[in-house]
């Protein structure tokens, strides 16, 4: 149960119909990892300490460069040269000194991933390759957890749920079968600082409602956004009888 300070800080979220103290309740007892601590991680990190997600893994192997100060606004030019992970992880005790943490400065791969999925109620995919998404979903397939995948380049980002929980709802690989442009990144091709904190923000959004049971989550659907025009797109998306991901799934 909430005591009265959480009830205070969290009074803006039991205000909301749907959510109310159980929705909120369910938040502090979730757990979430999060893959990638960049330019979506960031803000999906900060917002769901904020909003009072109870645990909080942060995944991230790199380190910071002033380059990523563009953008990635849970660190400050005091971070540069420290692990991703550990900046952000300072970031969130300044917000919430509650949301408990666990840092991994590490590339999370084979049986460490499951382990990691399978830890969690939910997984948000604010990684920045191919390799790390294909592996993130078929990991968060064989575990069953709610996938909250984002992508954002240049002035245009995507956003999709795979909700492993519900049978019908698609994976990645039936978005993408595979790595349709490897080579296409930030440091190549740029990418706009605010188009990332939108997306980081909506993945925030996205997990919560997965959480709380609330709104309709964005599963066999794709959002596109084309932010230099400001135009967004919805694309329907099924499970492809064909991938090989979701016949694991059975």
């Amino acid at each position: 149960m909430m005591n009265d300070e959480q009830l205070l800080r969290y009074s803006r979220h039991i205000l909301l119909p749907g959510l109310d103290v159980d929705g909120q309740q369910a938040l502090l007892d979730s757990k979430v990892l999060i893959v990638g601590m960049g330019g979506l991680g960031c803000p999906a990190a900060l917002y769901l300490a904020a909003s009072g997600v109870g645990e909080l893994h942060l995944a991230d192997d790199d380190t910071v460069e002033l380059s990523n100060l563009q953008r990635q606004i849970a660190h400050g030019q005091a971070d540069i040269g420290r692990a991703k992970a550990e900046s952000v992880a300072d970031s969130i005790k300044a917000i919430n000194s509650d949301t408990t943490l666990l840092v991994l400065n590490e590339r999370l791969s084979g049986n460490a991933l499951s382990a990691e999925v399978a830890a969690v109620d939910v997984v948000v995919d604010a990684s920045d390759n191919f390799a790390t998404r294909f592996a993130l979903n078929e990991a968060c397939a064989l575990a069953r957890r709610p996938l909250i995948s984002g992508a954002a380049i240049r002035g245009e980002a995507q956003l999709s749920v795979f909700d492993f929980r519900r049978d019908d709802s698609p994976c990645y690989r039936c978005l993408y079968h595979e790595a349709d442009d490897a080579t296409l990144n930030c440091s190549e091709s740029g990418v706009l600082a605010p188009i990332v904190g939108m997306m980081g923000s909506m993945q925030a959004l996205e997990t919560i409602k997965c959480i709380a049971g609330i709104g309709q989550p964005l599963v066999g659907r794709v959002l596109l956004i084309d932010g230099m025009s400001m135009e967004l797109r919805q694309l329907n998306l099924r499970r492809d009888p064909e991938c090989s991901v979701c016949r694991l799934r059975g």
